[in-house]
């Protein structure tokens, strides 16, 4: 990857010296989403990770992450967007030619993240006990190469997904994603119910759960 020119303009240079809290940045495979399966770089920023993560500056994680050799790259959490130094982040890992892919909790205002990043917005289900942090207005801001994300715990999770798409026409801003919740609901199950209402969906599965369970920096 091209690295940043000695004379980039100062403002580049602030954004380069800007720090975040970083839990743990990693390679494994891509668990979800349409990029399910790609080796990836994770830059993670765990619940936990405002009080246990290491400082860094933006510099120092585009040098992190380059070690790795890959051209995909995750941002996510926790909520990144906490951070407001994650949208600089995001401006340099795309300046850099990395594929960036953000995941994004829906509850903070996506609207000025760089353009070329592909937003994974994941829509709280009922089940979930975050369904009031939802922002609506988020779905104004996604495009073609976006993605929603719903995390489905049982049936009644599955119909409340399922008005939601429709009313909000959520197939003609970006593709939808529908994923069982692990351990919670049979990958079957919901299947059988994608098919049975013939939703314009993708059915997806954590696969780093499936391979690794839960353990960390996987």
């Amino acid at each position: 990857m091209a690295g940043t020119p000695a004379t980039a303009p100062a403002s580049s240079r602030d954004a380069l010296a800007a720090v975040l809290k970083v839990n743990e940045i990693f390679l494994s495979l891509q668990g979800e989403t349409s990029l399910a399966g790609l080796p990836t770089v994770r830059y993670c920023d765990t619940e936990y990770a405002f009080y246990e993560g290491e400082k860094m500056t933006v510099a120092a994680i585009l040098r992190a992450v380059a070690g790795y050799r890959t051209r995909h790259v995750t941002v996510t959490g926790g909520e990144p967007l906490a951070q407001k130094d994650c949208l600089a982040l995001l401006r340099h890992l795309c300046d850099e030619g990395y594929r960036v892919s953000l995941e994004t909790g829906g509850a903070l205002d996506i609207s000025d993240v760089d353009p070329r990043v592909v937003k994974i917005l994941d829509l709280k289900t009922p089940g979930s006990g975050e369904m009031e942090r939802n922002l609506y207005d988020n779905i104004n801001h996604l495009g073609e190469q976006d993605q929603v994300k719903f995390v489905i715990c049982d049936r009644a999770d599955y119909d409340w997904a399922r008005d939601i798409l429709n009313r909000h026409r959520l197939n003609e801003h970006c593709e939808v994603l529908f994923s069982p919740a692990h351990g919670e609901l049979d990958a079957a199950q919901l299947a059988d119910w994608i098919l049975e209402d013939r939703l314009p969906v993708r059915l997806q599965i954590q696969l780093h759960k499936h391979l690794w369970g839960d353990v960390p920096g996987k």
